[in-house]
């Protein structure tokens, strides 16, 4: 999952090895035996390296996670259009439910481009990929006219005294645009929501980049059973050139011949289980799988397993084999909402109250979990005890319930 800048690199298929493998500074040749290129190609080994991990950039991350690995896509999905689909319910200072038809509006098409959903569920998305969502608000201040979702990676935050900002740079192409902040309130055109992080006064941390080494092996995974496919769904092998006499060298033109024969006819998934025709002198020797290289699949697992672990996402509602935690659907999906959904779509909501309310009138959001069909053994639970305690009046059953006070019967 490293960065590569001039596009995939090609599947290694045995000619690639042989390649790497005949540089003579990094291939050790025992003085009894002669060693001509592909002498040394049998003699060199290759001890592992380092791991390279992905680099912790916003394009990198989302390109190597939410585009190219279908664990992410589907986490990420799942809970954006999860949050997205949940109503909001407005409150004035006394609790009361109210409708505002300015508020709900704006909420239900905040720009030209998007309608209400779709710009919650990339709000969302940003929030998990990036850890930082970005709105930028057109119109009088506090009671905006339009709302526009700006990519994470083209904001930068410009660091305050105080913990406050003094301003907000967009860069796009050749355009930058400050947007600056009020030193005294704090308010500004952009509403900036940032997950916690521990390292970053000024930005958050997203759930992308803390399962980014998971989503490495992922890919790897993934990469080396696709090199096997490619290379007949078996492992390779080495041609050992061992004539009966002489010494164990071939010429160079015998052996561009024989790299170029074996690249044309043998490589890649079209020639499998065609016959290898050697000349005299050379043999073929297949190289078999280890244990471990065979435990690829349990390692892979493992793998998606953690990186639905990084967003809140029980393994079983994306697809992890061999991972039933929850006796059954229903209850994961009941764990997504209480563990992951909830908290964030009352984020949201508080994070719009704060910003917008004051100017539409509205003390509070928050999202209206009645019309939550996963929630529903959770509501019926609790309609059961209120009905169940005798010694709370009428009103006091509606108001556990999330309901105003009805009229006192004499």
């Amino acid at each position: 999952m490293t960065e590569r800048k001039n596009g995939p690199a090609p599947a290694p298929g045995l000619i690639a090895r042989l390649r790497r493998l005949v540089r003579p500074a990094e291939i050790p040749v025992p003085e009894t035996r002669a060693a001509g290129p592909l002498g040394r190609a049998l003699m060199a080994w290759s001890p592992p390296q380092g791991a390279r991990w992905t680099a912790r950039r916003y394009a990198t991350l989302a390109d190597e996670g939410y585009v190219r690995n279908v664990v992410v896509h589907r986490a990420v999905a799942l809970v954006s259009r999860s949050v997205a689909a949940i109503p909001w319910i407005a409150r004035d200072g006394e609790g009361r439910e109210v409708s505002v038809p300015a508020f709900d509006a704006l909420m239900a098409r905040p720009n030209p481009r998007d309608e209400g959903t779709a710009f919650r569920e990339a709000l969302a998305a940003q929030l998990l990929i990036a850890g930082n969502a970005y709105v930028e608000a057109v119109g009088p201040p506090g009671r905006p006219r339009e709302l526009h979702l700006l990519r994470p990676d083209r904001v930068t935050v410009q660091a305050g005294p105080g913990g406050v900002p003094t301003g907000y740079e967009h860069r796009e192409g050749e355009q930058v645009r400050l947007i600056p902040v009020d030193p005294l309130s704090g308010r500004s055109a952009i509403l900036h929501l940032k997950t916690f992080h521990p390292l970053d006064d000024w930005h958050g941390l997203s759930s992308l980049e803390a399962a980014a080494q998971a989503i490495d092996q992922h890919n790897a995974a993934g990469a080396w059973n696709k090199a096997l496919l490619d290379n007949a769904a078996r492992p390779s092998g080495a041609l050992v050139y061992q004539p009966k006499d002489g010494p164990a060298a071939l010429a160079d033109d015998q052996f561009e011949r024989l790299k170029a024969e074996i690249a044309e006819q043998f490589e890649g998934a079209r020639n499998a289980g065609r016959p290898l025709l050697l000349d005299g002198g050379l043999d073929w020797k297949p190289l078999s799988l280890s244990p471990a290289d065979m435990d690829w699949i349990a390692g892979r697992n493992a793998a998606a397993r953690e990186i639905a672990l990084a967003f809140g996402v029980p393994p079983q509602l994306v697809g992890v084999p061999d991972a039933q935690t929850y006796a059954n659907y229903a209850e994961a999906r009941l764990a997504l909402y209480e563990d992951t959904v909830v908290p964030l779509a009352q984020a949201i909501a508080r994070a719009f109250a704060r910003a917008y309310g004051p100017g539409f009138g509205i003390a509070g959001l928050e999202p209206d979990l009645d019309e939550v069909p996963a929630l529903e053994p959770r509501r019926a639970e609790r309609w059961a005890k209120v009905a169940a305690a005798q010694d709370l009046t009428r009103n006091e059953r509606r108001a556990a319930l999330g309901y105003g006070p009805l009229p006192e019967e004499n």
